[in-house]
């Protein structure tokens, strides 16, 4: 906070740890591009190069798996149009992927918990279908089945469908501006606070979405980038914090800026989920307790300060 003035954070937070929520603020780019910790490791990357990154270790790993002829389950966030040209790459060196396996970590649903079919355009299953299956040339695709997300025939079987596979190697994503990951919402009914190791251990749930989330989501461009809250579905169909954990590998992607500005509610988030002790009231801060890879761009990256002379501010023009 700024000298002069002090107050309390709003309470519908769960998490209430002003404290900690000030040391985040502080944290440097320094003190990220100098972090250690045993399970989780922060990358850096320059803007302009982070969007490539994500797509080439994404067809990195389906080309590996075809030279090594293993299978390979990775957990997928949507909707993400980049998927597009993982599918060039393996269309143009002829990556075959009947080998890969792909989840999608969470779908909207209705109020009455009923889950957004696949033919809505603004479902993140359709997404997948549109942006990879989709363009992959028919000789390379795997069987559509390959490519599942949540849905109301298999809900219930959705964690038990990762496991039946060895569970997954990879588990892509990035932080939300409440702390969740996938559609693990802090304080929810869902996922309610307890015990660290016995809320690890939850699987999918039905959860309603967060006013945070809803809000995050609006600026999304499948609901036009305008901040239209009343297009935000009311709740969502996620993984839980046991298919999160139980990825061999969490690969965390945090980019966020509103459009060239500097505006980003990532750049708070990422800091309090790395640096605050494992709580469920912060689902990200389930980075630490196993290997992790977090990826931040310069921008995100960059110290946390009021508006310079240099920069717009709403009090110096």
């Amino acid at each position: 906070m700024l000298a002069g003035f002090t107050y309390r954070m709003p309470t519908w937070h769960p998490f209430q740890d002003q404290e900690a929520c000030a040391r985040a603020r502080r944290v440097s780019r320094a003190e990220l591009a100098n972090f250690q910790h045993p399970n989780l490791k922060i990358i850096i990357l320059r803007d302009d190069e982070f969007a490539f990154r994500l797509v080439n270790d994404i067809f990195g790993r389906i080309k590996q798996a075809t030279d090594e002829g293993r299978r390979l389950v990775l957990i997928l966030p949507q909707p993400e149009p980049l998927y597009a040209w993982v599918a060039y790459l393996c269309n143009k060196y002829r990556v075959p992927c009947h080998h890969l396996y792909t989840f999608n970590m969470d779908e909207y649903a209705d109020e009455n918990g009923n889950i957004a079919p696949e033919s809505w355009p603004n479902s993140f299953l359709y997404n997948m279908k549109v942006n990879f299956y989709g363009k992959l040339d028919p000789a390379l695709r795997p069987p559509e089945d390959h490519f599942q997300g949540p849905t109301n025939a298999n809900f219930r079987d959705y964690g038990k469908m990762i496991a039946d596979l060895g569970g997954a190697d990879v588990c892509y994503g990035g932080i939300g501006w409440s702390g969740h990951v996938a559609y693990i919402e802090p304080g929810s009914e869902a996922f309610p606070p307890m015990p660290m190791a016995e809320w690890v251990k939850i699987g999918p749930r039905l959860v309603k979405l967060t006013p945070f989330s809803i809000l995050q989501n609006s600026l999304g461009p499948e609901f036009g980038m305008s901040g239209d809250w009343s297009l935000v579905p009311p709740q969502g169909a996620t993984i839980g914090p046991a298919e999160y954990l139980g990825a061999r590998l969490r690969s965390s992607w945090n980019a966020f800026r509103v459009g060239v500005s500097m505006v980003s509610w990532q750049r708070f988030i990422v800091r309090l989920a790395a640096f605050t002790p494992p709580t469920p009231l912060i689902p990200a801060t389930m980075i630490q307790m196993a290997p992790t890879e977090l990826y931040l761009s310069e921008s995100l990256a960059a110290d946390i300060r009021p508006a310079s002379v240099e920069e717009f501010s709403w009090y110096t023009l």
